[in-house]
């Protein structure tokens, strides 16, 4: 019993040994890969629904077998939305807190509210999405080629699709997209990406920190409240930026419609044939199963990011700000005397 005990504190003191001996940005890196992990699983068959109606055709209905299935729906890209989702969440909450100590370090009196927020979180946004774009392609065409597959068993149609067109897996669908168009094909749709995550990444960090701020000082670690705010936060987050998601989507499956590359539309062409030839609500397609999807994402996301940095003993942000300015600053204290000195 003694040893069972004993080796269990000698476990405790290497794994309170790694968590001490980590710098704080990786620490952000696990603790933001950890929630975006777990919302993404937890989320995952609404969001590729979520892909299917948005590129579903205006005339199609949205209580067609062939849209809702949710298995097949749940399933299809489900590795690469995995693969995609840990660096980008890790990347994403990292380098916010990285931006907004940068900000507060190189403005020292821009002052620390939600504006703070907003800039860190947008700046973060773009720059989790440039690293990780590439993987977000390939989770779309991947869902969209299941989609089509069912679509043609369920009308007993046997569709001649060319082989280049053809992904049998995430390695595969990379390689394809490479070879037929380089790296710019690696990042099609990219830039309404960006349009779209610079005003979602900054609200929603800005409206999370906000309702905090409202929230009494004793109920500010209580978890539900966490989550509240992080559900409200990505919702109004979301719903403003919505439409530059539906033209991502549409621009990234565009080589899965038609095989002339010349075909392929950029982001204000798409944006405006969409609201020619759909209407502008179908800018809106699939958003309130998005509000489904982004209620638990963003709060558990926010609130599993928050307990894995207590986990691995983050300091809170106002401490290492201190910490980090004090280091900045030339100290005013005097320097020990020297042995010399002390000895005359």
């Amino acid at each position: 019993m003694g040893e069972r005990r004993d080796e269990s504190d000698r476990r405790g003191f290497m794994v309170n040994g790694l968590i001490e001996g980590m710098p704080v940005f990786v620490k952000e890196l696990i603790a933001g890969g950890v929630a975006g992990g777990f919302a993404k699983t937890v989320v995952a068959p609404l969001e590729r629904i979520k892909i299917l109606f948005q590129n579903q055709q205006a005339n199609s209905s949205i209580f067609d077998l062939r849209y809702t299935c949710m298995y097949c729906a749940g399933k299809a890209g489900n590795g690469a939305s995995v693969a995609r989702i840990v660096p980008y969440a890790a990347l994403h909450y990292m380098t916010y807190e990285e931006y907004r100590r940068w900000i507060i370090l190189g403005f020292p009196g821009f002052g620390r509210g939600p504006v703070l927020d907003l800039i860190a979180g947008s700046f973060a946004g773009g720059t989790a999405v440039l690293f990780t774009y590439p993987l977000d392609l390939v989770r779309t065409k991947l869902a969209y080629q299941a989609m089509q597959v069912v679509e043609s068993s369920k009308l007993s149609v046997q569709r001649h699709t060319p082989s280049d067109l053809v992904y049998k897996g995430i390695r595969d669908c990379f390689s394809k997209i490479y070879k037929e168009a380089g790296v710019r094909g690696l990042y099609r749709g990219v830039a309404p990406s960006l349009y779209g995550i610079f005003p979602y990444a900054g609200l929603k960090f800005y409206f999370y920190e906000e309702m905090k701020s409202h929230v009494p000082e004793n109920h500010k670690k209580d978890i539900t409240v966490k989550l509240v705010c992080g559900s409200v936060a990505g919702l109004l987050g979301q719903t403003f930026t919505y439409p530059l998601d539906v033209v991502r989507r549409q621009m990234q499956v565009q080589r899965l419609v038609t095989s002339d590359i010349s075909a392929t539309r950029g982001t204000m062409e798409t944006l405006v044939v969409i609201f020619q030839t759909q209407g502008w609500k179908h800018l809106f397609s699939g958003l309130s199963i998005n509000y489904l999807k982004v209620v638990p994402s963003v709060a558990i996301g926010f609130t599993v990011y928050d307990v894995v940095k207590a986990f691995l003993q983050v300091p809170s942000r106002d401490d290492q700000t201190l910490v980090e300015v004090k280091n900045s600053q030339p100290s005013s204290l005097p320097s020990p005397p020297s042995l010399s000195e002390t000895h005359q």
